[in-house]
């Protein structure tokens, strides 16, 4: 027991559990949206309300990959949802930062190269003790995080400062199913995901012109998947990397 407590704690890894997840919260947190004639599902985190926190592996130190084996680990806390969150390999390990209950898994990626994590800028979706931010990775990596509680990098990001990245066309030929996340005025966190192709400028503007974000951030493309537990949604089209999971607070 000594050493499995250890290798937990070592690892930011996920406890299992013989319960299975709590029943959802009645206030359902995910509900459809129109935007631009597109259909999207709308997912929101409220300071005080829900909790967020990033898991990529399980109790033997692999990449859990699917929801399904979130799920089966069960736990005593309310899923309110889950949602695939920051890019990642072939074997699902992470590309850029990864952060998790404090503890830095990988660094902040400042490399270049191509595909639409390498598309500039990228950015940074985290928790310090001030609440949850995205920020673009230059400012990320100059700013002082005291209370990091985890932190997943992705790209591109969709909107810097209220403007749309200009490395994305307004309504550009790249039609996919996408997902990401900003952070309002109020300190709540959106998740959004298409449900159907929808290019990079529509996407960017649903999280600047319905949510009222400045900063979002592109989590990723075709794999985009949601767990929803109240709408007995558990996506399962694509193996996933790290995963952010909202829970019910008490």
């Amino acid at each position: 027991m000594i050493a499995r407590a250890a290798l937990i704690l070592a690892f930011g890894l996920l406890p299992s559990a013989a319960l299975a997840w709590t029943k959802p919260p009645p206030d359902d947190a995910c509900r459809p949206a129109q935007f631009e004639g597109a259909q999207f599902t709308l997912c929101k985190a409220v300071p005080g309300k829900q909790t967020l926190r990033l898991v990529d592996r399980g109790p033997d130190g692999k990449p859990l990959r699917r929801f399904a084996k979130l799920k089966a680990l069960g736990g005593k806390a309310s899923v309110a949802f889950a949602m695939n969150a920051g890019m990642f390999d072939a074997r699902g390990l992470p590309v850029g930062l990864l952060v998790i209950d404090g503890k830095q898994e990988k660094p902040l990626s400042r490399k270049k190269g191509s595909g639409n994590f390498y598309l500039k800028p990228n950015g940074v979706f985290y928790e310090d003790a001030t609440g949850w931010h995205v920020a673009d990775t230059d400012t990320y990596a100059t700013d002082q995080h005291d209370g990091l509680r985890f932190a997943t990098q992705s790209g591109p990001m969709l909107l810097v400062d209220g403007a749309l990245n200009p490395q994305i066309n307004a309504n550009g030929p790249s039609q996919k199913r996408r997902n990401g996340v900003c952070v309002d005025e109020k300190g709540v966190a959106w998740f959004a995901i298409s449900e159907a192709p929808v290019s990079f400028g529509r996407f960017a503007r649903l999280f600047r012109d319905k949510l009222a974000c400045k900063d979002a951030l592109y989590l990723d493309g075709t794999v985009s998947s949601l767990w929803d537990p109240a709408a007995d949604r558990l996506d399962a089209r694509a193996p996933l990397g790290p995963i952010v999971v909202a829970e019910q607070s008490k």
